[in-house]
């Protein structure tokens, strides 16, 4: 059972603006035209809040604006990173499921490839990823990682290399090495330069965003 897609939305603060200042204005156009349609991050049973804060501020600055989170272990949280002034959040679209089959179901939707982190015989290093393509990675929980439910649903594992004797990193460590990984490869690729999310949510974001129609005249 699907529980809830929503935007998380900042227009509260635009509320009593008459019209957005130039400054803020330019930035979140050229943060709004950097976003990323073809790489997601999926957090599954992930507990400590904290974590799923940190990984949507990277998530944010890399430039990722879609993150699915599965919840099935425990009451669903409604407000993430609602104690954080800087919280990411408010900028990015969070897609909330109660089940692994759900989400993945619309994953497939959208995403060419979806991997998981988990050390087995057939996974391939973070850095033999092809991220010029559309792939969403899978994060497990901190105690026992993904699901077996996941990963016998997922196209396959990626590990991230390490040589201490501790080989695990917390999860929001992971995610932050693995998603600037595929920042590099997509700034080599040139993704950045174009605008690369689908129009209509592009324009809808717009509007999420707080842009009002004469905010806009200057761009067209």
């Amino acid at each position: 059972m699907r529980v809830q897609d929503h935007l998380c939305t900042i227009s509260y603060f635009c509320v009593n603006i008459q019209r957005m200042t130039p400054e803020r204005r330019e930035k979140l156009l050229a943060v709004l035209g950097r976003r990323q349609a073809n790489l997601t991050v999926v957090l599954e049973d992930v507990q400590d809040p904290h974590n799923v804060s940190a990984v949507m501020r990277t998530c944010d600055a890399v430039g990722i604006q879609d993150i699915y989170i599965i919840t099935s272990k425990a009451p669903r949280i409604k407000n993430w990173g609602h104690r954080s002034s800087s919280s990411a959040k408010q900028w990015l679209t969070i897609h909330d499921f109660d089940n692994a089959a759900d989400c993945f179901a619309a994953l497939r939707s959208k995403y060419d490839k979806i991997l998981t982190t988990h050390l087995a015989a057939d996974a391939v290093s973070l850095y033999d990823i092809d991220f010029s393509g559309s792939v969403a990675l899978v994060f497990g929980n901190e105690q026992n990682g993904v699901s077996d439910a996941a990963r016998a649903m997922a196209d396959g594992n990626f590990i991230i290399p390490q040589m201490g004797i501790i080989r695990s990193l917390n999860i929001s460590v992971a995610c932050a090495v693995s998603i600037y990984e595929a920042m590099r490869q997509k700034t080599i690729a040139g993704h950045y330069n174009t605008q690369g999310l689908p129009e209509e949510q592009y324009q809808t974001l717009l509007t999420e965003w707080g842009f009002k129609a004469e905010d806009l005249e200057e761009e067209n």
